[in-house]
Protein backbone atom coordinates (compact mmCIF):
# COMPACT_ATOMS: atom_id res chain seq x y z
CA UNK A 1 0.00 0.00 0.00
CA UNK A 2 1.10 3.56 -0.81
CA UNK A 3 1.63 5.34 2.53
CA UNK A 4 2.94 8.88 2.80
CA UNK A 5 2.93 11.69 5.33
CA UNK A 6 2.89 15.43 5.75
CA UNK A 7 5.23 16.39 8.59
CA UNK A 8 5.23 20.10 9.45
CA UNK A 9 6.89 21.70 12.45
CA UNK A 10 4.38 23.59 14.62
CA UNK A 11 6.62 26.62 14.95
CA UNK A 12 4.54 28.95 12.77
CA UNK A 13 1.53 29.07 10.46
CA UNK A 14 1.33 27.05 7.28
CA UNK A 15 2.07 29.03 4.10
CA UNK A 16 1.57 28.34 0.41
CA UNK A 17 4.66 26.14 0.23
CA UNK A 18 3.33 23.91 2.97
CA UNK A 19 -0.07 23.80 1.27
CA UNK A 20 1.55 22.62 -1.95
CA UNK A 21 3.46 19.83 -0.21
CA UNK A 22 0.47 18.70 1.83
CA UNK A 23 -1.98 18.74 -1.08
CA UNK A 24 0.48 16.94 -3.37
CA UNK A 25 1.13 14.19 -0.80
CA UNK A 26 -2.58 13.85 -0.05
CA UNK A 27 -3.58 13.67 -3.71
CA UNK A 28 -0.86 11.16 -4.57
CA UNK A 29 -1.93 8.91 -1.70
CA UNK A 30 -5.61 9.09 -2.59
CA UNK A 31 -4.92 8.46 -6.30
CA UNK A 32 -3.02 5.30 -5.33
CA UNK A 33 -5.71 4.15 -2.93
CA UNK A 34 -3.24 4.61 -0.09
CA UNK A 35 -2.95 6.37 3.25
CA UNK A 36 -2.06 9.98 4.10
CA UNK A 37 -0.62 10.53 7.58
CA UNK A 38 -0.07 13.68 9.62
CA UNK A 39 3.03 13.99 11.81
CA UNK A 40 4.08 16.95 13.94
CA UNK A 41 7.86 17.32 13.95
CA UNK A 42 7.87 19.20 17.24
CA UNK A 43 11.25 18.26 18.70
CA UNK A 44 12.16 21.97 18.83
CA UNK A 45 10.54 22.30 22.24
CA UNK A 46 11.45 26.00 22.54
CA UNK A 47 9.65 27.11 19.36
CA UNK A 48 6.88 24.55 18.95
CA UNK A 49 3.51 25.79 20.20
CA UNK A 50 0.14 24.09 20.75
CA UNK A 51 -1.69 26.94 19.01
CA UNK A 52 0.34 26.39 15.83
CA UNK A 53 -0.36 22.65 16.08
CA UNK A 54 -4.10 23.41 16.22
CA UNK A 55 -3.87 25.97 13.42
CA UNK A 56 -2.12 23.48 11.14
CA UNK A 57 -4.95 21.02 11.66
CA UNK A 58 -7.52 23.74 10.96
CA UNK A 59 -5.72 24.81 7.77
CA UNK A 60 -5.44 21.25 6.46
CA UNK A 61 -9.09 20.52 7.16
CA UNK A 62 -10.11 23.77 5.43
CA UNK A 63 -8.04 22.71 2.40
CA UNK A 64 -10.13 19.54 2.29
CA UNK A 65 -7.33 17.23 3.40
CA UNK A 66 -8.20 14.36 5.72
CA UNK A 67 -5.46 12.30 7.33
CA UNK A 68 -5.64 8.65 8.30
CA UNK A 69 -5.19 7.60 11.91
CA UNK A 70 -3.96 9.63 14.88
CA UNK A 71 -1.39 12.40 14.62
CA UNK A 72 2.13 11.32 15.59
CA UNK A 73 4.03 13.93 17.60
CA UNK A 74 7.79 13.52 17.77
CA UNK A 75 7.95 15.16 21.19
CA UNK A 76 6.15 12.07 22.51
CA UNK A 77 8.72 9.70 20.93
CA UNK A 78 11.96 11.10 22.38
CA UNK A 79 12.53 8.26 24.84
CA UNK A 80 12.10 5.73 22.03
CA UNK A 81 14.58 7.58 19.81
CA UNK A 82 17.19 7.65 22.58
CA UNK A 83 16.68 3.97 23.43
CA UNK A 84 17.48 3.08 19.82
CA UNK A 85 20.53 5.31 19.84
CA UNK A 86 21.84 3.66 22.99
CA UNK A 87 21.89 0.37 21.10
CA UNK A 88 24.64 1.84 18.91
CA UNK A 89 26.84 2.97 21.78
CA UNK A 90 28.82 -0.28 21.93
CA UNK A 91 29.50 -0.42 18.20
CA UNK A 92 32.24 2.20 18.11
CA UNK A 93 30.20 4.31 15.67
CA UNK A 94 29.33 7.05 18.14
CA UNK A 95 31.43 9.50 20.11
CA UNK A 96 30.63 12.35 22.51
CA UNK A 97 31.11 15.92 21.36
CA UNK A 98 31.45 18.97 23.61
CA UNK A 99 31.74 21.59 20.86
CA UNK A 100 29.66 24.74 21.11
CA UNK A 101 26.06 24.39 22.17
CA UNK A 102 24.79 26.71 19.41
CA UNK A 103 26.59 24.78 16.66
CA UNK A 104 25.20 21.49 17.90
CA UNK A 105 21.65 22.81 18.19
CA UNK A 106 21.89 24.16 14.63
CA UNK A 107 23.08 20.75 13.42
CA UNK A 108 20.07 19.05 14.98
CA UNK A 109 17.52 21.28 13.27
CA UNK A 110 15.74 20.65 9.98
CA UNK A 111 17.87 21.97 7.12
CA UNK A 112 16.98 25.08 5.15
CA UNK A 113 17.47 25.80 1.48
CA UNK A 114 20.96 27.02 0.69
CA UNK A 115 22.37 25.82 4.03
CA UNK A 116 24.72 22.92 3.48
CA UNK A 117 26.03 20.52 6.08
CA UNK A 118 28.80 22.08 8.10
CA UNK A 119 31.31 19.26 7.79
CA UNK A 120 32.68 18.66 11.27
CA UNK A 121 36.50 18.65 11.48
CA UNK A 122 36.54 15.73 13.92
CA UNK A 123 37.78 17.60 16.99
CA UNK A 124 36.17 15.19 19.46
CA UNK A 125 36.46 12.04 17.32
CA UNK A 126 39.28 10.49 19.43
CA UNK A 127 37.04 10.52 22.50
CA UNK A 128 35.51 7.26 23.67
CA UNK A 129 31.95 6.96 24.97
CA UNK A 130 33.39 6.51 28.46
CA UNK A 131 34.40 10.18 28.46
CA UNK A 132 30.88 11.44 27.84
CA UNK A 133 29.84 14.33 30.09
CA UNK A 134 26.41 15.87 30.77
CA UNK A 135 25.48 18.13 27.88
CA UNK A 136 27.70 16.37 25.34
CA UNK A 137 26.16 15.56 21.98
CA UNK A 138 26.48 12.24 20.18
CA UNK A 139 28.11 12.27 16.76
CA UNK A 140 28.22 9.51 14.17
CA UNK A 141 31.68 8.42 13.09
CA UNK A 142 30.72 8.39 9.42
CA UNK A 143 33.90 6.76 8.13
CA UNK A 144 33.46 3.86 10.57
CA UNK A 145 29.77 3.58 9.68
CA UNK A 146 30.48 3.46 5.96
CA UNK A 147 33.13 0.81 6.53
CA UNK A 148 30.63 -1.29 8.48
CA UNK A 149 28.10 -0.91 5.64
CA UNK A 150 30.62 -1.47 2.84
CA UNK A 151 28.83 -4.54 1.49
CA UNK A 152 25.32 -3.08 1.67
CA UNK A 153 23.33 -1.44 -1.14
CA UNK A 154 23.29 2.20 -0.03
CA UNK A 155 20.90 3.58 -2.60
CA UNK A 156 17.43 5.04 -3.05
CA UNK A 157 14.85 5.56 -5.75
CA UNK A 158 13.72 9.11 -6.54
CA UNK A 159 10.57 9.96 -8.50
CA UNK A 160 10.65 13.76 -8.22
CA UNK A 161 10.94 15.81 -11.42
CA UNK A 162 14.41 17.23 -10.78
CA UNK A 163 16.26 14.07 -9.73
CA UNK A 164 14.22 11.14 -11.01
CA UNK A 165 16.09 7.82 -11.06
CA UNK A 166 18.08 5.43 -8.90
CA UNK A 167 20.79 7.04 -6.77
CA UNK A 168 23.75 5.28 -5.18
CA UNK A 169 25.28 6.86 -2.07
CA UNK A 170 28.92 7.66 -2.84
CA UNK A 171 30.98 7.05 0.35
CA UNK A 172 33.72 9.51 -0.62
CA UNK A 173 31.18 12.20 -1.39
CA UNK A 174 29.35 11.52 1.87
CA UNK A 175 32.57 11.98 3.85
CA UNK A 176 33.38 15.18 1.98
CA UNK A 177 29.92 16.77 2.09
CA UNK A 178 28.25 15.33 5.20
CA UNK A 179 30.86 14.24 7.73
CA UNK A 180 30.23 13.26 11.34
CA UNK A 181 26.67 14.46 11.90
CA UNK A 182 25.17 15.15 15.32
CA UNK A 183 22.51 12.58 16.19
CA UNK A 184 21.33 13.80 19.58
CA UNK A 185 21.96 15.85 22.68
CA UNK A 186 20.65 13.52 25.33
CA UNK A 187 20.62 15.93 28.25
CA UNK A 188 18.14 18.12 26.40
CA UNK A 189 16.19 15.22 24.88
CA UNK A 190 16.86 16.51 21.35
CA UNK A 191 17.24 14.16 18.39
CA UNK A 192 18.39 15.21 14.93
CA UNK A 193 15.66 15.94 12.39
CA UNK A 194 16.88 13.43 9.82
CA UNK A 195 17.22 10.63 12.40
CA UNK A 196 13.83 11.15 14.05
CA UNK A 197 12.08 11.27 10.68
CA UNK A 198 13.84 8.07 9.56
CA UNK A 199 12.63 6.27 12.70
CA UNK A 200 9.09 7.59 12.26
CA UNK A 201 8.88 6.72 8.57
CA UNK A 202 9.81 3.15 9.40
CA UNK A 203 7.50 2.90 12.40
CA UNK A 204 4.55 4.26 10.42
CA UNK A 205 5.21 2.07 7.39
CA UNK A 206 5.78 5.05 5.11
CA UNK A 207 6.50 3.82 1.59
CA UNK A 208 6.82 7.20 -0.16
CA UNK A 209 8.42 10.33 1.30
CA UNK A 210 7.09 13.42 -0.47
CA UNK A 211 8.90 16.66 0.44
CA UNK A 212 10.61 19.74 -0.98
CA UNK A 213 13.62 19.46 -3.26
CA UNK A 214 15.68 21.47 -0.75
CA UNK A 215 15.92 18.22 1.25
CA UNK A 216 17.23 16.08 -1.60
CA UNK A 217 20.90 16.49 -0.65
CA UNK A 218 20.15 15.26 2.88
CA UNK A 219 18.71 11.96 1.68
CA UNK A 220 22.06 10.05 1.65
CA UNK A 221 22.55 10.49 5.40
CA UNK A 222 19.05 9.15 5.98
CA UNK A 223 19.80 6.13 3.80
CA UNK A 224 22.98 5.48 5.78
CA UNK A 225 21.09 5.72 9.07
CA UNK A 226 18.33 3.45 7.77
CA UNK A 227 20.89 0.76 7.06
CA UNK A 228 22.62 1.20 10.40
CA UNK A 229 19.33 0.67 12.24
CA UNK A 230 17.96 -2.00 9.91
CA UNK A 231 15.16 0.23 8.63
CA UNK A 232 13.61 0.07 5.15
CA UNK A 233 14.38 2.81 2.64
CA UNK A 234 11.22 4.37 1.20
CA UNK A 235 10.81 5.82 -2.28
CA UNK A 236 11.54 9.56 -2.31
CA UNK A 237 9.75 12.27 -4.25
CA UNK A 238 11.30 15.71 -3.91
CA UNK A 239 8.95 18.30 -5.38
CA UNK A 240 9.50 21.83 -6.61
CA UNK A 241 9.45 24.68 -4.10
CA UNK A 242 6.94 27.50 -3.96
CA UNK A 243 8.84 30.78 -4.09
CA UNK A 244 8.16 34.46 -3.56
CA UNK A 245 8.44 37.17 -6.20
CA UNK A 246 12.22 37.30 -5.73
CA UNK A 247 12.56 33.54 -6.23
CA UNK A 248 13.22 32.84 -2.57
CA UNK A 249 11.75 29.77 -0.91
CA UNK A 250 8.84 30.61 1.38
CA UNK A 251 9.54 30.26 5.10
CA UNK A 252 7.59 30.45 8.34
CA UNK A 253 8.26 34.18 8.56
CA UNK A 254 6.28 34.75 5.33
CA UNK A 255 3.06 35.47 7.22
CA UNK A 256 1.68 37.39 4.21
CA UNK A 257 1.32 34.03 2.48
CA UNK A 258 -0.06 32.18 5.50
CA UNK A 259 -3.02 29.95 4.70
CA UNK A 260 -4.94 31.36 7.67
CA UNK A 261 -4.55 34.87 6.22
CA UNK A 262 -5.82 33.81 2.79
CA UNK A 263 -8.73 32.07 4.46
CA UNK A 264 -9.59 35.17 6.51
CA UNK A 265 -9.53 37.29 3.34
CA UNK A 266 -12.11 35.09 1.65
CA UNK A 267 -9.96 32.77 -0.47
CA UNK A 268 -11.27 29.29 -1.17
CA UNK A 269 -9.39 25.98 -1.16
CA UNK A 270 -9.70 26.03 -4.96
CA UNK A 271 -7.95 29.41 -4.98
CA UNK A 272 -5.04 27.95 -3.00
CA UNK A 273 -4.74 25.02 -5.40
CA UNK A 274 -4.68 27.44 -8.32
CA UNK A 275 -2.00 29.60 -6.65
CA UNK A 276 0.34 26.62 -6.25
CA UNK A 277 -0.44 25.10 -9.64
CA UNK A 278 -2.38 22.03 -8.57
CA UNK A 279 -5.71 20.87 -10.04
CA UNK A 280 -8.91 20.56 -8.07
CA UNK A 281 -9.80 16.98 -7.11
Amino acid sequence: MFITRFAPSPTGPLHLGHAYSAILAHDMARAAGGRFLLRMEDTDLERSRPDYDALIQTDLAWLGLAWDGPILRQSEQLASYNTRLEALEDTGLLYPCSCTRSDIRAALAAPQEGVAFNVYPGTCRPRGMGTRQPGDALRLNLAAALQMLATEDLSFTETGPAHSGHHIVDPAQALERIGDVVLSRKGEEIVAYFLASAFDDADQGVTHVIRGEDLFDFTPIQVILQHLFGLPTPIYHHHRLIRDDQGKRLAKRDDARAIAKYRAEGATPSDIRRMVGLPNP
